[in-house]
């Protein structure tokens, strides 16, 4: 968007910024991310340091949920009729890029918010998080605030005790999105220091004690996936998860073998269960493949719902006149699941020889090769494939500590998952450099786990 010149809010000299006054997610879908992340009409002053939201008239559409939301800082003091005059002409832009069918009758009735948090409220109360979820992650925020003034551990310490009920999943996944944010912003000093305080969160919290137990429970899991190597037949997976020592190493085996745990496994699971005498280890058995079906009906269940919202996204770039510039406007929102769910698109359109959509769908394609080439975990991990032996896979692994990130593990986890259970199709090529990829998989698992561990 086209810089503005503006008064300072502080120091009212002059300056540049990007404002923003329309936020149409139906036509940007970029655009809800940037209004929520705080990352727009966003300014810095040279002459006296304010760094900051610049107020600004803020519309947000959503033709989806029929929202049309409207806020005029209250600081600008603009008076209704001005604000009729400024919001009109944008309402107009935006309905006349609507098709008739979707103009409706919320585009007639803004509305309207005195405060800019009621606004964002609104927002996400639609995508089903309420104003006590907003208020527990300010909470959250606050907690992360303390430890990092905090003077030394003990006085951490006792911050954690007074607040154990906030140290949840949402709290370590809001705490890692901030040491990974530091890290990208070059602020080596406080991503050290949270890397440091995170290890206390492990240590000291309930939590933390549990994310630890898991790890250890993985490492060990996959050190026995890893011993059979090509020998993994589902019988001998079934045997693994049989003869888990507990229910961690259990879910364990579960989520690194998922693509093995088919019709033909649970026939396996239950002809055993059938064939046991013992009414208590029949009982065992059976408990037990209850366990690990609801687990990989979450599972999926999680990741169809990943996929859909990945194929919502790709759809609502493929409906703009420009997908080019649509792309090029959301790169930041092109996850390994979008990338995921492009793929899939692109496949199931050349099966339908769909030359419409496929045409399409390369605009999206071209934009990506274009921004990024090769995506860099492909790139290591071709160099990790090409190291020789135990001694210098560790070597090219510790060398490049920085790369040993959670992209990459989920990038490796899903080609070594994509693959168990389908040796006897492989060629004897494939084969070994399936082997050799589980054996990269889990050498950056284990030096992944010792490394969060300490």
């Amino acid at each position: 968007m086209p810089q503005q010149q503006i008064a300072c809010p502080q120091c009212r000299q002059p300056i540049l910024a990007n404002i923003e006054l329309l936020f149409d997610i139906t036509s940007d879908p970029g655009a809800k991310q940037r209004l929520l992340g705080g990352a727009a009409n966003v300014a810095l002053c040279q002459s006296c340091g304010f760094q900051g939201q610049v107020p600004t008239p803020v519309i947000y559409h959503d033709n989806e949920k029929d929202l049309l939301l409207t806020f005029f800082p209250p600081e600008l003091a603009i008076p209704v009729n001005e604000q009729e005059q400024i919001a009109g002409p944008q309402i107009k832009k935006l309905t006349d890029k609507l098709p008739a069918e979707k103009r409706k009758g919320y585009l007639l009735n803004p509305q309207t918010f005195f405060t800019y948090e009621s606004m964002l409220e609104r927002i996400l109360g639609e995508d089903g998080i309420t104003p006590e979820m907003i208020k527990a992650q300010k909470d959250r925020i606050g907690i992360v605030e303390k430890l990092l003034t905090a003077k030394d551990d003990e006085a951490r310490k006792a911050i954690i005790k007074e607040n154990q009920s906030l140290f949840d999943e949402q709290f370590f996944g809001l705490f890692g999105q901030l040491g990974q944010a530091a890290t990208a912003q070059g602020q080596s000093e406080t991503a050290e220091q949270m890397k440091a305080i995170e290890q206390l969160l492990l240590d000291e919290t309930e939590y933390g004690q549990q994310i630890q137990s898991s790890m250890k429970e993985m490492e060990a899991a996959a050190a026995s996936l890893q011993e059979l190597g090509e020998g993994l037949t589902r019988e001998k997976l079934l045997d693994l998860i049989i003869d888990a020592p507990n229910e961690e190493r259990e879910q364990a085996f579960v989520s690194m073998a998922r693509q093995g745990l088919d019709y033909e496994f649970f026939q396996l699971l239950t002809n055993r269960a059938e064939a046991e005498a013992d009414a208590e280890k029949r009982g065992q058995l059976e408990a037990m493949r209850e366990r690990v079906l609801t687990t990989i009906n979450e599972m999926d269940r999680q990741m169809e719902a990943r996929m859909q919202q990945a194929q919502g996204f790709l759809n609502s770039l493929l409906e703009q006149e420009d997908i080019g510039a649509a792309t090029q406007a959301n790169l930041q929102n092109f996850n390994q699941g979008v990338v995921q769910a492009l793929e899939a698109m692109l496949h199931k359109a050349t099966e339908e020889k769909d030359e419409a959509l496929l045409a399409k769908l390369q605009q999206v394609v071209a934009v990506l090769q274009q921004a990024s080439g090769p995506l860099p975990e492909y790139e290591f991990i071709e160099e990790l494939l090409a190291a020789e032996g135990e001694e210098a896979l560790e070597k090219v692994i510790t060398e490049n500590e920085d790369k040993i990130t959670e992209d990459l593990l989920k990038t490796l986890g899903g080609v070594v998952a994509q693959q168990q259970g389908q040796e006897e199709k492989l060629s004897p090529q494939d084969k070994e450099m399936f082997a050799k990829m589980e054996q990269v998989y889990g050498a950056v698992l284990k030096y992944s786990m010792k490394k969060n561990m300490g």
